[in-house]
Formats: structure tokens, C-alpha cells, sequence
């Protein structure tokens, strides 16, 4: 049975990975940060601070893993804005400490390294849907800690023989993803509006940026097989390569409300720079491995605002 050993498993997309590795047959172990909690059972949940480089080398001669997925990040383009120094400390220098780390080992583990289509940054007229082959023009800081991640481990696989391959993971969404981003936002207002513990207002920031979204649970799917058939160097998009506006997204949630809901612009969620359009091109993933999204962008939504009225009832 191959070994997987997932860095940074307490986030959004932690849960939703071991599940998927645990249906493909993997023994999985998990990183987490000493103050945060993995629940579920089956697998092995191991502390790891990713910017303790000598920590990273104990736990990977412990663990001796077939294959490493690297979700440990700083992942929110607003937070970036607002802390620019810890986004680079674990976007960038946690990178290099695993790939470094792992250069030292007397084997060759495969690694994918997750990276956003917010690196593509600023596109062109005419660069949609947006290839692997596309310049990366990031806007934001964030973006580019995962533009420097990419192209860290391109130099690593080259120069060092590594098995190295990068995804440019678009917008993911689903259910028990945090509030600061945008869908769980708007489900989290409209359950708790729902629920009589605020006014009936949704607050909302750019509402005509498209944006192409795809189910956490079609885009681990793809990370699996892409750790099964992915071609070691290279760079993978993983999205539904549809990209619709914020507004059709926020106009099918209020479909779904059990109460009338208006809408109000809040200054504080607007980005100093925003993207007006990303959208994948993902016909390389789906040429190398046969992975298409499988979910439909309706049972997202309604699962997620499921989810928050459950969650808000709770509290």
C-alpha cells in the first residue's frame, strides 16, 4: 500500500483529501500545526511547523512517504493584502524547506505543489480560458508567492532529478470552507439572516469579477490522479473551465434563502486590485489523466448554505 503524507491537512481542503486518498487505497498521514485539530480516524496525524526546516527532515525520514501533497499555505488573497510578510514566510520559505528537505532524502518521493489560478493575474483580451502555457501576471500578493512556488519547484525537478509536479488549483468551493471566502460568506449571511441573528442584508464586495469555480470534492479527486499519472515538471490547471460572474453566484444563493435578502456593497471586501475575469483551460489535465468536474455548481451551493444552517443553528 503506497504512503501519502498530506502537509497542512487541517485546512478547507485537507478533510476532502484524505477522503478521496483514503477511497483510492493510500495510508495517509497528516500535518497539522500543534493549535489546530484534524477529526476522523484511519490515518496518522503528525505536528509539523513548515518553517522549522529540521522538523520537516525528522518527520520525513519518520513517515518515508511514497508521495507528498503540499497544501500547507497561507491560502487567502485578502489576508495577503493585510499580512504580505507571513504569506511569503509560508508560502515561499515553507516551500523551499519541503522541497529542500526532501532533496536530502536517499529516495525520490512525487510531490505536488499547490499553486492558484490567481498566478495567471492579469489577463490579456483574448487569453480565456487561460492555458499552463499563458504568462503569469500576478496582482495581488498572494498570487505571487504561489507564481514563486511554481517556479521553485520547476528548478528543483530540473536541476535535482526531483519528481516534482505543480497545479494551478482554481476557485474551490464547498461545504466547512471558512467564511473569508466568498461563497461560504455569502451562505454564512444568508443562514444567520435565515435565522434572525442579523439584518436581512447580504454585504458583498466586487460583484462583476468572474470567476471559475469548481466542488473541493471534484478538485481533490484530481489531485489524486494527477499523483497517479502526472508527468514529473510539469503544470497542471484544475478548474471547470467555465468562469461566471460573483453576481450569478450570489443570485443562486438568494434563490435558495427561505427569506427576502437585499444586497449591500461593504468597502472593506473590495481588493485593492482586482482580476476582472479568470477561467481555466484545463484540457491538459484532462488529456493526461480523464478527470472532467463532476458536480454540478447548484449542489455545491445548496450543500454549502446546508451547511451553515446547521452550523449556525449550532452556535
Amino acid at each position: 500500500m503506497k504512503k501519502a503524507l498530506i502537509i497542512g491537512g487541517a485546512g478547507f481542503v485537507g478533510g476532502y483529501l484524505i477522503r478521496q486518498l483514503k477511497k483510492d487505497g493510500y495510508q495517509i498521514a497528516v500535518t497539522k500545526m500543534p493549535q489546530e485539530t484534524i477529526p476522523g480516524e484511519g490515518f496518522e496525524v503528525l505536528d509539523l511547523n513548515i518553517l522549522d526546516r529540521p522538523a520537516i527532515e525528522t518527520l520525513l525520514e519518520q513517515v518515508r512517504p511514497d508521495c507528498i501533497f503540499h497544501l500547507a499555505a497561507q491560502s487567502s488573497v485578502y489576508v495577503s493584502w493585510k499580512n504580505p510578510g507571513l504569506t511569503i514566510d509560508v508560502n515561499i520559505k515553507g516551500s523551499v524547506n519541503m522541497l529542500d528537505a526532501v532533496r536530502t532524502l536517499d529516495y525520490k518521493p512525487r510531490i505536488l505543489l499547490i499553486g492558484s489560478g490567481e498566478e495567471y493575474g492579469h489577463i490579456l483580451p483574448g487569453e480565456t480560458p487561460i492555458s499552463e502555457q499563458n504568462m503569469v501576471r500576478p496582482g495581488n500578493i498572494y498570487a505571487a508567492t504561489k507564481v514563486c512556488q511554481n517556479l521553485i519547484g520547476k528548478i528543483y525537478a530540473d536541476a535535482y532529478g526531483m519528481d516534482i509536479m505543480s497545479v494551478r488549483a482554481f476557485n474551490h468551493i464547498g461545504p466547512t470552507q471558512t467564511p473569508m471566502f466568498v461563497t461560504a460568506d455569502f451562505c454564512r449571511q444568508a443562514a444567520e439572516i435565515e435565522a434572525g441573528k442579523r439584518e436581512p442584508v447580504i454585504r458583498v464586495g466586487n460583484l462583476g469579477a468572474r470567476r471559475d469555480f469548481t466542488d473541493v470534492r471534484d478538485v481533490v479527486r484530481a489531485y489524486s490522479m494527477l499523483m497517479e499519472r502526472g508527468v514529473p515538471g510539469e503544470t497542471y490547471n484544475v478548474g471547470s473551465g467555465k468562469a461566471i460572474e460573483i453576481r450569478e453566484l450570489l443570485v443562486q444563493i438568494l434563490s435558495m434563502a427561505k427569506t427576502e435578502i437585499s444586497v449591500e456593497v461593504d468597502p472593506e471586501k473590495l481588493r485593492p486590485v482586482d482580476i476582472p475575469i479568470i477561467e481555466a483551460d484545463i484540457s491538459k489535465l484532462t488529456d493526461c489523466t480523464g478527470w472532467v468536474p463532476e458536480i454540478p455548481l447548484e449542489q455545491t451551493l445548496q450543500e454549502t448554505l446546508d451547511y451553515w444552517r446547521r452550523k449556525v443553528k449550532e452556535n
